[in-house]
């Protein structure tokens, strides 16, 4: 099987992250340190991840917002240049096909940043849906090196590396251009860690220097990277479902709690009228959040059960909750078994394991972090 690296990847061995495969078949660092060293560091100060393995489909030409339009479920026709908007991409029947972050650079140029694995899929999908427009879709992934930078002290390093760019003003949501050295790169204040944090474009050609500034600069402000394993546990503390993990195409956006991003006023789009008969019609399981009496995380698909042993659902991610002391889980659960403070039961090796359903996220749920 073809190994893909990313630009990074000579820079972060030399750190000694422990390497492994993910999606598209690149490998990535897992972790440095270890999960909950760079967990809380990165809540504590500022972390650093190599997330160069995202796809990233480059859309030009005068029909690319009607192209954009039609595949997503947000309204790109509603976005300015410089303007970021999460979306999911349906099939006709409403499954998710990825999440993912669209750009709009100008009037007729967008940028959409895939799944490491979706890429794959999503390629050919947008290709399909261009045939008769005036659109052109490339797949730049290789050319464009992703480190993003979060952390309540994310904002600051920046500032010590980054010129001809106002980093105070930046919105959540928003991108602008400047300068690391020589190199130009496109900043967009964005992430899933729930923190202040920052996503970085950087010309694959010129990635290793601005890679070393990085490492050199951040020494002042407590930087250190982390891998794959912690960017899981700081989505999950902010129940930022994962595709592939949390949901998939046969779920849609109303069974993850993403239907807020739904705009159906907009006009049609690939699986509209599939997403309004659920929307009337109702769910009849939800992605619910879970705080198990356990040291140890409960197993993917492993099952939930009610206080009376009813088969109540199934679990799509567990892992430690290490901003606030206690295991964490997230599960698909049917929807009379998701009033918080209901209380199930998970089989975790073979021993039965309290599980109450808790509000979600379950770090910081007023984002404040995020509008530092």
């Amino acid at each position: 099987m073809v190994e893909r690296r990313s630009p990074f990847y000579a820079s972060i061995v030399a750190l000694g992250a422990t390497m492994g495969r993910v999606g598209g078949n690149f490998v990535s660092a897992k972790y440095y340190s270890g999960i909950e060293d760079e967990h809380l560091n990165t809540r504590a100060n500022v972390g650093v991840q190599d997330l160069s393995t995202m796809g990233k489909m480059d859309i030009k030409g005068p029909d690319a917002e009607a192209l954009v339009n039609h595949v997503i479920v947000n309204d790109a026709s509603a976005m300015k240049p410089g303007q970021v908007r999460y979306s999911t991409v349906c099939r006709d029947d409403g499954g998710i096909m990825d999440d993912l972050t669209v750009f709009r650079l100008s009037p007729e140029h967008f940028m959409l940043v895939t799944g490491s694995v979706n890429r794959l899929k999503m390629l050919p999908w947008l290709q399909h849906h261009a045939e008769g427009r005036k659109a052109y879709v490339t797949d730049i992934t290789a050319a464009v090196a992703f480190p993003t930078i979060q952390g309540p002290r994310s904002r600051a390093l920046l500032k010590a590396m980054v010129s001809d760019a106002d980093l105070d003003g930046l919105k959540r949501w928003s991108f602008i251009s400047g300068r690391i050295g020589e190199t130009n790169v496109r900043i967009s204040r964005t992430g899933v860690t729930g923190e202040l944090g920052f996503e970085l474009f950087v010309p694959a050609d010129e990635a290793a220097s601005v890679w070393d500034t990085l490492m050199r600069t951040g020494r002042d402000f407590g930087l250190k990277p982390y891998g794959v394993l912690a960017m899981f546990t700081l989505g999950l503390e902010k129940a930022y479902p994962a595709h592939g993990i949390d949901m998939d195409e046969s779920r849609t956006p109303f069974h993850v709690g993403l239907d807020r991003w739904i705009r159906f006023d907009k006009g049609d789009f690939v699986g509209r009228d599939a997403l309004m008969r659920i929307r009337d019609k109702g769910i009849d399981e939800r992605w619910t959040g879970l705080i198990l009496d356990s040291d140890k995380p409960a197993a993917t698909d492993a099952r939930v059960r009610s206080s009376d042993g009813e088969d109540a659902g199934i679990v799509t991610y567990s892992d430690h909750g290490y901003s606030i002391g206690k295991m964490l889980a997230t599960a698909h659960i049917k929807v009379p078994f998701t009033t918080i403070g209901t209380e199930l039961s998970i089989d975790i090796d073979g021993t039965p394991v309290q599980a109450v359903v808790a509000p979600m996220p379950f770090f910081d749920p007023e984002g404040l972090r995020l509008r530092a």
